[in-house]
């Protein structure tokens, strides 16, 4: 199935998501640097560009949802694609929430090291690696978004199975 929404003929969400990933994963990293630093005015400087990319990220984030979440609703009902989905963005949900606790935590005193938020974005960056990894066997597995003959039903790629085999054994995995 095709997106619905492009731009210049590519699937928005697509075009949209790296925005949020890189500037949340590049928080993180802010984040560890910085908790290595022995210079204090590093530390800060590296706590505080974290903060702003936790900020950027969450809008980033706020901008691509509602393309994901339209162009699902096309998924046709009962096939693993709409599972798989519905699980990505429930996912993404649930991490954007995990970095902007962290983010809220952190707004008093950006330049701190605040073990708490640190906890929430490290949380949040796990659960998107694993959304990061459904919303990639939505795209390159089972062609939403890319494709208008797409195979909605394709098996896992962790099945070292044939795309267009199927299997009512496959949900999520």
């Amino acid at each position: 199935m095709e997106s619905r929404s492009k731009f210049l003929g590519h699937p928005a969400h697509v075009i949209l998501i790296v925005f949020p990933l890189g500037l949340l994963s590049t928080a993180l990293t802010f984040d560890f640097v910085a908790r290595l630093q022995k210079k204090e005015k590093k530390k800060r400087k590296l706590s505080e560009a974290a903060y702003l990319m936790l900020g950027a990220g969450l809008l980033g984030g706020l901008a691509a949802a509602p393309f994901g979440f339209w162009d699902w609703l096309a998924i046709p009902k009962n096939t693993r694609a709409k599972r798989v989905g519905a699980a990505h963005g429930v996912g993404n949900v649930l991490a954007l929430l995990l970095f902007g606790a962290s983010w809220l935590l952190r707004r008093k005193a950006p330049q701190e090291d605040n073990n708490a938020a640190l906890g929430l974005a490290l949380a949040g960056g796990v659960l998107t690696g694993a959304t990061s990894w459904l919303g990639a066997e939505l795209v390159e597995r089972l062609g939403v978004g890319v494709y208008p003959g797409a195979h909605l039903d394709s098996p896992s790629s962790l099945r070292n199975r044939d795309a267009h085999e199927t299997s009512h054994d496959d949900e999520l995995a």
